[in-house]
């Protein structure tokens, strides 16, 4: 008759851990047989082992197995165990060595800031070069006449019209176009990453992407046509106001696009209100109104300028804002295959647009000597600029990519005191401070109270945690069981 210890065994064996050994009917069988005097009950000794039947050995008497295979197998499993375990250890002694984790990202971070900055400071100050310096005339286009007031009044003409470069739509036509490169760039580095899949697999998984999102060929072409519009248009205004504001001011301006992408996120996106950015967005609205009347009200075009670098800033803000509430969260193959098609479509469909600014008088390029080398030189770093801007964020945290717009302001200023000999003082220098303090309360974290909380308990802790006898003042007395107080006395009255 089976014991009361049997039974679970039987008809529960999900109660049962199968054994690395299982032993036979022979084994069974013989040690029914022994001569030893065991009970059959009885406990195991070292020289016949024995182990609880599994269902299947005492129902089937399943044929014999060897025990290698399993000790292997628990083997290589606890040898995997104990790395992990090391592992852990290992990253919680020391979280911020030079090999974790977050090192590595802020180390990332630190390159990736520092090419931001300077292929944006390299954009703004070849774009303002191409504008102050002066392209002469070769010497067949000067037409001579027997009348000397002839000569000269053609001459005049032809510095008038070709001395200086003024085609802003013509070079953000051009440094856009250069978005093109974003997808065939992703696909080498993702071909040089990951081997297993072919060029043709990685585009294919990006249209399919696309399209269970329920974006048809028709509907994605044309949300790319009203992007590439607003983008063009964002970059037009930009370098246009670098022909009338320094750089360094074109840059403080455009890093006030900070706040308004937090106000569009705010009542488009629906994201957490923060009252400190709110003051954010007033401080960077103060020093737009501090740089726009810093060269007086008449007389003057620093207004025009200023308006037009704010509203590329607020053009920037509602591509990235729109952006994200038409698209939704894509992934880096889907936002490469973006800018791409949006380079085509502004390839192809806005060139007829710029010859048409040259040929009515609107636009003014020096034939005879084309600026191609800043021309070049301002596409390829806005080229990195945006790969960068866009990718960023990928291989380091998304406040390394913002801060670049901030440290682009000084390392500007430094070359436009070096290169032009500006003086920034007054309402320049007021302006560009406020700016700089909004953006900064604009990164600050959505818990930033939890934060200065905890610094102000650690540091009331640090004050009045240890007298001068190293002894804790608030510490129990344990003979007595007061706890000392400054609002009550050891009798319990109220001071």
């Amino acid at each position: 008759m089976a014991r009361d210890g049997d039974l679970p065994t039987i008809f529960n064996p999900k109660r049962v851990r199968a054994p690395s050994v299982i032993i036979t009917s022979e084994e069974v069988e013989n040690e029914r047989g022994g001569g030893d005097g065991e009970r059959i009950n009885g406990p195991p000794t070292p020289l016949s082992p024995r182990a609880p039947l599994t269902p299947q050995a005492s129902v089937c008497s399943a044929p014999p197995l060897t025990t290698q295979p399993s000790l292997q197998q628990a083997y290589s499993e606890s040898a995997a165990s104990s790395q992990d375990e090391e592992r852990q250890l290992r990253d919680k002694k020391c979280p911020r060595s030079c090999c974790s984790k977050f090192a590595k990202k802020i180390y990332y971070g630190i390159c990736v800031t520092v090419t931001l900055t300077s292929s944006w400071v390299t954009v703004t100050h070849c774009t303002k070069h191409m504008y102050l310096e002066e392209y002469e005339p070769s010497v067949q286009e000067i037409t001579y006449s027997t009348d000397s007031s002839v000569i000269y009044s053609n001459i005049s003409a032809k510095f008038q019209t070709h001395q200086q470069y003024n085609a802003p739509f013509f070079t953000a036509w051009f440094c856009t176009n250069w978005l093109i490169l974003f997808y065939p760039l992703y696909l080498i580095v993702m071909l040089i990453h990951n081997k297993c899949k072919s060029a043709n697999d990685i585009v294919f998984d990006a249209f399919s992407d696309f399209r269970e999102k329920g974006f048809t060929f028709a509907r994605f072409i044309s949300r790319c046509g009203l992007f590439c519009l607003l983008w063009v248009v964002t970059i037009y205004m930009y370098i246009y106001s670098l022909k009338i504001l320094l750089s360094t001011d074109v840059v403080a301006l455009f890093a006030t696009n900070v706040s308004c992408i937090y106000l569009l996120s705010w009542v488009i996106l629906h994201e957490q209100f923060v009252g400190v950015r709110i003051v954010a967005a007033i401080l960077c609205d103060t020093g737009i109104a501090l740089l726009a009347y810093m060269d007086g009200i008449t007389g003057s075009s620093t207004l025009g300028g200023v308006v037009l670098s704010a509203c590329a800033a607020a053009g920037f803000a509602i591509f990235k804002v729109l952006f994200r509430k038409v698209m939704g969260e894509v992934n880096s193959g889907q936002r490469a295959l973006f800018f791409s098609i949006l380079g085509i479509v502004n390839a192809s469909l806005l060139w007829p647009l710029c010859l048409a600014l040259y040929l009515t008088g609107s636009e003014l390029l020096p034939s005879h000597r084309m600026p191609w080398i800043y021309l070049l030189v301002t596409s390829i770093a806005s080229l990195i600029f945006h790969l960068a801007f866009q990718f960023g964020n990928v291989i380091t945290y998304n406040i390394f990519v913002s801060l670049s717009l901030i440290t682009a302001v000084p390392v500007s200023a430094a070359l436009d005191v070096v290169l032009y000999d500006v003086q920034f003082e007054g309402m320049k220098l007021s302006g560009i401070i406020l700016i700089a303090v909004g953006f900064f309360l604009v990164m600050f974290p959505d818990n930033w109270p939890d934060y200065i909380m905890r610094l102000l308990r650690w540091s009331r802790r640090r004050q009045r945690g240890h007298d001068g006898s190293g002894r804790n003042r608030d510490a129990m007395d344990y003979r007595t069981g007061y706890i000392r107080s400054h609002l009550r006395s050891p009798s319990g009255r109220v001071r």
